[in-house]
């Protein structure tokens, strides 16, 4: 099966750098998620470690995207 130009040039590109994009696309992945995490279950009373504050549950969030995908 032949891609339009533009498909093909980007599945070629993507293709070329699996090993960068994926972690890459995993720790955002997991940023996102991590922020999502602390925005709806997060922590009240602010003496969680991880989910008191949104950079440090970001953080864990990249970091186990990145743990997830990469090899």
């Amino acid at each position: 099966m032949k891609l339009p130009g533009r498909i093909e040039h980007f599945y070629k590109w993507f293709k070329d750098r699996k090993k960068i994009t994926y972690p890459v696309l995993g720790v955002v992945v997991g940023v996102m998620l991590g922020f999502l995490y602390y925005y709806y279950i997060g922590c009240n009373s602010g003496t969680c470690p991880i989910t008191s504050s949104p950079w440090s549950s970001m953080g864990i969030g990249g970091l186990m995207g990145w743990l997830l995908v990469s090899k």
